[in-house]
C-alpha cells in the first residue's frame, strides 16, 4: 500500500482554526505540489482530507475527487489517520491531506515503530509504502518533496 501524507500549505493565522485559509504563498505551494503529485498518483488513489479550510483548499489544487474525513481534523493522532487510510491493508494508494504534528507522528510511527513528532514542512509530501520482505512487511520511503523543489 502507498500512503501519501500531504501537509496543508501556508495558511493565514487566526481563529477559528478550522476556518483559516491559505495565503497567496500557500495557493502557489498547493498548485506546485498538486502538479508534482498528479504526474505520479495512480488514477485510483483515494484522497482523504481534513475538514479544515486550509486542507480543503490544498486538496482542491489537485483537481481530483476527495472525501472530507472529520477524524483528520487538527489534533488527530496517528491511529485515526491510519484507520481512515486503511493502513496497511488498502489495495489502493491513499493521499491524506492534514496537519502537523499529526503527519510527522504518522511518519515516525510507521518508519521507527515508536511515538515521535517529526517535522513535516508546510506543503510537503511524504510518500510511504509497505513492502513484503522475508522477515515480514517493511515500510519504505518512496519520496519526500517540498513545494520549493516541486
Amino acid at each position: 500500500m502507498d500512503l501519501i501524507l500531504w501537509r496543508h500549505c501556508d495558511a493565514e493565522p487566526g481563529e477559528p482554526d478550522l476556518a483559516r485559509r491559505l495565503t497567496s504563498k500557500g495557493v502557489r505551494q498547493a498548485e506546485r505540489m498538486a502538479q508534482w503529485l498528479d504526474r505520479r498518483l495512480p488514477a485510483t488513489c483515494r484522497v482523504l482530507v481534513s475538514p479544515a479550510e486550509r486542507c480543503q483548499q490544498t486538496a482542491q489544487a489537485l483537481n481530483r475527487r476527495f472525501s472530507t474525513v472529520a477524524d483528520l481534523a487538527p489534533g488527530a493522532g496517528p491511529h485515526e489517520v491510519l484507520a481512515a487510510a486503511g493502513w496497511p491493508e488498502s489495495r489502493e494508494a491513499v493521499l491524506v491531506v492534514a496537519h502537523q504534528p499529526t503527519l510527522g507522528a504518522v511518519a515516525a510511527k510507521l518508519l521507527t515503530g515508536r511515538e515521535a513528532y517529526w517535522a513535516v514542512k508546510t506543503g510537503a509530501v511524504w510518500w510511504l509504502a509497505t513492502r513484503t520482505q522475508d522477515s515480514g512487511a517493511a515500510v519504505v520511503v518512496k519520496a519526500v518533496m517540498a513545494p520549493d523543489f516541486a
